[in-house]
């Protein structure tokens, strides 16, 4: 027999009417059966297991909806219901997972990180330390840029040995720290980082980077020199070494290692360019012939002669009478075929050779001046003074220097010999020459975030972080906030005072539970203000401050539950974190912590601290004020899901967010929107007043004015208010006789009217 889902519906409708409810579901039930995806029945059969107090079964609708938003990345509505399965089983720590990595997908990271302490909570409870440390890491990367959070999370990983996750916790810190320019307590956190990771090429990356802006890139090959004589053969450790000498002005250090680089590589030989270009600042000209001399018909292969040039030309400049530079000059300009540069070149080799009473280099340069002159007279006399001219076979100039893998003239890394000062000529006030080296400079994510700078007094922990407290982390640059101080506190006053007038209006209507609701939203956002509290007082509720459970105490290794009183008093404000030499995993002790423990278990001071910095963000902090459309988008979610309450909370946060004259329509969508939520709840009081409150925000479009009119006379219809909906109805129609039928709203009302 077919299955005729009309029918059946028709059914369960009947049932329900009756209040039938078991009935109701069987029927349900079938059609679910029949089509799985048919969200809107296996919605309505979870509420109707609610009903009957069949848990279990309507967190198992619920859940295959959500399952089924998240996998289309509907997160807006996957996360209303996993709100109504939280409902049925609070603090779930699989709910709560999954709720924590949806709100993050949105950017909600309050009720994101709310979520992700229940599930540490329950990891913690349950002995299971490293993953209760997992999650504390998502929390972590909520604020990226909060950098004491994430050191003392790695010092959490360190207390668990878990070694990897510790140095990446250091190195994330360290990057950021970096971004900043607060280079000292950089190097601090790459230095912990390198000691759990000594040969990790990013934590060296970063420690160079950070040695170089403080001007110390010499103690930064010290640490990379011991890194290489470990690993010869990685050539991006050698490189990032050689960097370091050419940084620090050590050209014999740049010079060794580069020489380590050609023995992995020949085609490292441009790399002794910077190193060329160091000895030439420091005034070693003949190191800089050297260098280039062994490099030439390397680069001459290559095409690449102008920086060559470029370079010996920086020597004559120097010394004019080189005569090896100018040997290099005349063989430059014979690979470039360049007639009259090179019988120029010729010319100063033959004048400073005979200065020099160098007779077989003058003969030399005479030589092929004959050859490319003959013509004048003077070069064969003088050649003839000195014997004649030289016998060459070649038509074209030998090589300066044989081509080998590695040059002769520059040693390996294993017989680099250190060069004393009286080997090579020091040059007068030697001229500061500029040069880039080949290695890219290291770059880190997001470097206009903003940051809040840490405490820098050390004077009593030994160079140890100072752990500071993190109450207020401002993402406003000082000139953003100086142009804005004015007016900020004048629309905050504003804000509170159209929110208090709904909190009174909410009170004299009966509406408790809604007047609470929007009373602990004004005090997390505006604290604990006189207007507040006394409606608080005449609501006889205390402040939401005093309404909050106590947090359990977060303890690893199954240690006594204690209340949070009793765990802050143990806690030092100060507590510090002490390295000793961390062995290699397998080969004794790693890093020990200084503070006492309970029972030689449990949670170590700092990472105490942390969780209880994220339990006083969760009950302090608000949300960004500025952040409209999140709320909206998840108030539409929610009242799309009939979760009313929670719609309404977002709707009213949304409408705090933004200025009802800011020339966008966001304030009066918002009304719009509580209005129908509170008509959807038989709140018709409430829907008349935020219809009311957006038509009277000014600066807004007759048609949006005009849907309000329609939405507010259709209130006070229900509400049995003829008169007042009559005029509005007719104010419409004054303005536009065809809008949304008003005519015949008309007619109706006025039908009513007579017959009363």
């Amino acid at each position: 027999m077919a299955f005729e889902k009309a029918k059946v519906l028709k059914a369960a409708e009947k049932f329900l009417s009756q209040g039938k409810i078991t009935a109701a579901i069987k029927e349900y039930r079938q059609i679910v059966d029949h089509e799985p995806n048919d969200l809107t029945t296996l919605n309505m059969l979870g509420d109707l297991y609610v009903r009957a107090n069949k848990k279990e079964e309507a967190i198992s609708c619920f859940e295959r909806i959500a399952q089924h938003y998240s996998t289309q990345e509907f997160n807006l509505k996957a996360i209303a219901m996993y709100k109504k399965i939280e409902r049925l089983r609070p603090r779930d720590p699989d709910v709560a997972r999954k709720l924590g990595d949806l709100y993050g997908s949105q950017g909600l990271v309050v009720d994101a990180r709310a979520q992700y302490l229940i599930v540490a909570d329950a990891y913690t409870r349950a002995g299971d330390n490293k993953r209760a440390l997992e999650i504390l890491h998502r929390i972590a990367d909520l604020d990226p840029n909060n950098t004491e959070i994430r050191l003392k999370l790695a010092e959490g990983y360190v207390k668990e040995q878990m070694r990897r996750e510790a140095s990446n916790a250091y190195v994330q810190a360290a990057n950021r720290l970096h971004q900043v320019g607060s280079h000292d307590k950089a190097l601090d956190a790459y230095n912990r980082a390198l000691q759990l990771a000594p040969q990790d090429i990013e934590i060296l990356k970063g420690l160079l980077e950070t040695h170089i802006a403080r001007g110390t890139a010499d103690e930064a090959a010290e640490i990379l020199e011991r890194a290489v004589d470990n690993n010869q053969a990685d050539s991006e450790l050698v490189a990032m070494l050689a960097r370091a000498h050419l940084e620090a002005e050590e050209p014999q250090g740049a010079e060794k290692a580069t020489a380590l680089l050609m023995t992995q590589d020949a085609s490292n030989y441009i790399q002794y360019l910077p190193v060329a270009a160091l000895y030439l600042k420091t005034g070693s000209v003949d190191d800089t012939v050297r260098i280039l001399n062994a490099i030439i018909e390397r680069m001459l292969a290559g095409r690449e002669e102008k920086e060559l040039l470029t370079l010996v030309n920086q020597v004559l400049e120097r010394n004019p009478d080189h005569l090896a530079a100018l040997r290099m000059l005349v063989r430059i300009h014979w690979w470039q075929r360049d007639m009259e540069a090179l019988r120029s070149a010729l010319e100063r080799l033959a004048d400073s050779a005979e200065a020099a009473q160098k007779p077989e280099e003058e003969r030399y340069a005479l030589t092929q001046l004959v050859r490319l002159a003959p013509d004048e007279q003077r070069y064969l006399d003088r050649l003839n003074v000195l014997g004649g001219m030289q016998e060459e076979t070649a038509d074209d100039l030998p090589p300066m220097t044989p081509v080998s893998p590695i040059p002769a003239e520059v040693p390996t890394f294993e017989t680099f010999a250190s060069l004393s000062s009286d080997e090579a000529p020091v040059a007068e006030e030697p001229e500061v020459v500029s040069f880039e080296t080949t290695q890219p400079e290291q770059t880190y994510s997001d470097p206009s975030a903003s940051f809040a700078d840490l405490d820098d007094d050390s004077s009593e922990r030994g160079g140890e972080f100072q752990m500071v407290d993190f109450g207020e982390v401002t993402t406003t640059d000082a000139s953003a906030e100086t142009a804005t101080e004015s007016s900020e506190p004048d629309r905050v006053n504003a804000m509170m005072r159209q929110e208090l007038e709904s909190v009174d209006f909410y009170i004299s209507q009966g509406y408790t539970d809604i007047a609470v609701d929007t009373l602990d939203m004004l005090e997390r956002q505006f604290g604990l203000h006189p207007e507040i509290l006394a409606r608080r007082q005449k609501l006889g509720t205390p402040a939401e401050t005093a309404q909050v459970e106590p947090p359990a105490e977060f303890e690893f290794g199954g240690g006594d539950e204690t209340s949070s009183t009793e765990q802050v008093d143990t806690i030092p404000v100060d507590a510090s974190f002490t390295f000793e030499p961390i062995a290699e995993e397998g080969n004794g002790p790693g890093p020990t912590v200084t503070p006492k423990q309970k029972d030689g278990r449990g949670l170590d001071t700092g990472l105490a601290e942390l969780f209880e910095e994220f339990r006083a963000a969760e009950e302090e902090e608000i949300e960004d004020h500025a952040d409209f459309e999140t709320h909206y988008n998840m108030g539409t979610a929610y009242k799309e899901m009939d979760l009313l309450d929670d719609a309404v909370h977002e709707f009213q946060t949304a409408a705090t967010a933004v200025k009802p004259s800011d020339g966008t329509s966001r304030y009066l969508q918002c009304c719009n929107m509580l209005g129908h939520c509170f008509m959807r709840k038989d709140m018709v009081d409430a829907a008349i007043m935020w219809f009311k409150k957006g038509l009277s925000a000014p600066g807004h479009s007759e048609d949006e004015y005009q849907a309000l009119r329609y939405e507010l006379a259709a209130a006070y219809e229900q509400q049995g208010d003829l008169k007042q909906a009559r005029n509005l109805y007719t104010e419409i129609y004054g303005i536009d006789v065809s809008y949304r039928e008003v005519a015949d709203k008309l007619r109706e009302l006025s039908s009513k009217s007579k017959e009363s």
